[in-house]
């Protein structure tokens, strides 16, 4: 199955014309707790963002899982987050159809997690979609664009933690 995208999403129709819902569960992630103190964060932007764009599939019945899974100051570097485990469990019991996110890093910053989510959904029938990442993965040039694009995200990840340790070990040496 391939992962659902802007140019094939998915849309049943029942009898009488109108489409039968399709349920989209929303996945935000923050890797740091920093500014999630105020009265509109970074994670309700990504879920902001992520609930317009299924709004805008609603003729296609698209609508949103009443729960957003949202991991505040969890990095994406593992899959030791306690939303998207619940997300996964979720998408086991059949609870939606799609799962949306912002942007591929959200999901995770590693190839490997990247494919073994992948895995969990497809073996369940779920299509992922990154809201601003729109790549028809049914096509072999889609799936490598999916790929580069996980790879950048782990590169960056792995950047981030060498400067910091390389900040620390010159913290330590200044003492």
């Amino acid at each position: 199955m391939s992962m659902a995208t802007p140019n094939r999403e998915r849309s049943v129709v029942a009898q009488g014309g109108a489409p039968t819902p399709v349920r989209c569960a929303i996945y935000v992630r923050k890797s740091t707790d920093e500014n999630l103190r105020g009265d509109f964060t970074t994670l309700d932007n990504q879920a902001e963002y992520c609930r317009s764009f299924i709004k805008l599939r609603d003729s296609m019945g698209w609508e949103a899982y009443p729960e957003v899974y949202s991991d505040a100051g969890y990095s994406a570097k593992n899959m030791d987050r306690p939303a998207l485990q619940k997300l996964l469990a979720d998408a086991q019991r059949g609870r939606f159809r799609i799962v949306v996110c912002y942007k591929y890093d959200r999901l995770t910053r590693s190839t490997r997690d990247f494919l073994e989510i992948l895995n969990v959904l497809e073996k369940h029938g779920i299509d992922f979609v990154s809201v601003t990442q729109p790549i028809d993965t049914a096509s072999p040039m889609g799936r490598l664009m999916r790929s580069i694009l996980m790879e950048f995200a782990q590169f960056e990840r792995e950047m981030i933690a060498e400067r910091t340790r390389d900040k620390l070990s010159a913290m330590i040496k200044k003492g």
